[in-house]
């Protein structure tokens, strides 16, 4: 006798879990039913992504790197399954060789971003990177590699995310998910949120406690985008979907110069 198997059920990742969208909306996308991500969901999200923040960025940059570092492992572990839902094995193999890429730049980035400034008086005078905070992130195409180029550099530079993922082919953003939960990043450091971009973009956009927004795959509503966080002073970046340099990292920075007194 012949047996049906099991289909799998691709959920939101929030806060660590797989939570179904409180609204108990699906959507059909790749021939699955995906969770779609309502606007609560998106709050509860930034929540805990707030939440999360200080335990992340209070990582040393060795720790965060090593923990990115494992990421890469495990997707190098889930080759096939991450394979069958991207355009196939080149995208995931630049999209893990990506991760690790950023990776190795997690404890380096101070010394190029930053500076020791030269000052007339008795002072050291020195400027360092610090994280942004809570980043939105509207992944572009493609589904795999586009996801990874633009959160890679956000985790790496000690930021949590909020990742709106691709409308027609999220079900790799959750197997990336999967990969995530598995790769010792702590809970609520990134959480996906699949569903309609028209219904969960402006929300991203308009929510006080997002102080960056990644809009690299937004589509036609840029502008609309663009007016909603200014209302807010909310920092807007486009970068690249297929982009790989430590400056797509300094874009979800903050410099703090500190003063410090010589000889007293």
């Amino acid at each position: 006798m012949s047996r049906l198997p099991v289909r799998k059920t691709y959920k939101l990742f929030i806060g660590g879990a797989f939570p179904r969208s409180e609204s108990g909306r699906t959507y059909d996308a790749e021939g699955a039913n995906v969770a779609r991500g309502s606007r609560k969901d998106l709050r509860d999200a930034v929540r805990i992504a707030r939440q999360a923040g200080a335990g992340w960025s209070g990582m040393t940059a060795y720790n965060r790197g090593q923990v990115v570092y494992r990421v890469a492992e495990m997707m190098e572990a889930r080759r096939a399954e991450l394979a069958g839902l991207s355009s196939g094995a080149d995208e995931v193999e630049r999209a893990i060789d990506r991760v690790v890429w950023y990776a190795g730049w997690a404890d380096k980035l101070a010394q190029v971003v930053g500076s020791a400034n030269p000052v007339a008086g008795p002072y050291f005078n020195f400027t360092i990177p610090e994280p942004t905070g809570v980043v939105g992130i509207l992944a572009p195409e493609p589904p795999l590699l586009g996801l990874v180029s633009r959160l890679a550099p956000v985790l790496v530079g000690g930021n949590t995310a909020v990742v709106v993922a691709s409308e027609a082919h999220p079900l790799v953003a959750i197997e990336l998910a999967e990969c995530l939960a598995t790769a010792d990043v702590p809970p609520g450091v990134v959480n996906v949120i699949t569903g309609l971009r028209k219904e969960l973009a402006p929300q991203l956009a308009s929510h006080m406690d997002v102080v960056a927004l990644d809009v690299t795959g937004a589509d036609g509503d840029l502008a609309e985008l663009e007016r909603l966080g200014a209302e807010n002073v909310k920092r807007i970046v486009r970068g690249k979907a297929d982009g790989q340099s430590p400056y797509e990292i300094a874009a979800f920075l903050e410099l703090k110069t500190v003063w410090h007194p010589i000889g007293m």
